[in-house]
């Protein structure tokens, strides 16, 4: 089938564009001094373990936008083309499959959901309407990310044995697991990211909420990774 070459060749760059866009931000920030305002500068080594600094706050300063915005544009756009394809590919072993149709409302929700979150990125608007908005936004995209992920593995779930030949089948199993996963963590951190203030009885929230947001982000794309090991190519 074309459309699994093309969801297995759009997947790994919906992967690696995110990932190297953010690293990269990243390492401007605390690494490539030269390139940034004194200001901006953020001295921690690795956020993935000590929460040092945000994803947002490497990426809303000159020169970083320069690199995250474009990237996150086109990543809304492959995402856009990657569940549109997903959903051919479910229609076409099964026509009547139920979670068909969810695949694309979420994952293209999450999609335009990613696009207003870069374009509002950066912007200086000193507003608790407009901040609670950003807030919406990101939160908007993480559910209905997670949402669209779920039910895609549910969806080839339901239609394993005709896809048998198509797919590694211990990699939809770790899809299952990664899925599970993320899940879990979002019902313990939505409690944990919305207390107020940045210490509760001695815990240091901020760079807790910082540690998840990093490493939450790269199970995220890591969806995406599996979907590139999962699919065999396909030959007419």
């Amino acid at each position: 089938m074309e459309q699994i070459n093309k969801v297995k060749s759009i997947s790994i760059w919906v992967f690696i564009v995110p990932f190297i866009a953010v690293n990269a931000c990243l390492l401007i920030t605390t690494q490539f001094h030269f390139l940034i305002e004194d200001k901006y500068r953020i001295f921690y080594p690795f956020p993935y373990l000590d929460g040092g600094v945000s994803i947002s706050r490497t990426a809303r300063y000159f020169p970083t936008y320069l690199i995250f915005k474009p990237a996150m544009f086109l990543t809304s756009y492959l995402l856009i083309v990657y569940w549109l394809n997903n959903r051919k590919i479910i229609n076409y072993f099964d026509n009547k499959n139920k979670y068909r149709d969810k695949i694309v409302y979420f994952g293209i929700a999450s999609a335009i959901a990613l696009i207003l979150h870069s374009i509002f990125l950066g912007v200086k608007f000193d507003n608790d309407l407009y901040k609670l908005f950003r807030r919406v936004i990101m939160f908007v995209f993480i559910v209905f990310e997670i949402v669209a992920q779920t039910y895609l593995v549910l969806a080839l779930y339901s239609i394993k044995k005709k896809i048998f030949g198509y797919i590694n089948e211990t990699v939809l199993k770790l899809k299952l697991i990664l899925v599970s996963i993320l899940i879990v963590v979002a019902c313990i951190s939505i409690p944990i990211i919305s207390l107020p203030g940045d210490n509760f009885y001695g815990i240091n929230l901020k760079f807790l909420k910082h540690a998840l947001e990093w490493d939450y982000f790269l199970g995220v794309i890591s969806f995406y990774l599996l979907t590139f090991l999962m699919w065999k190519k396909s030959t007419k």
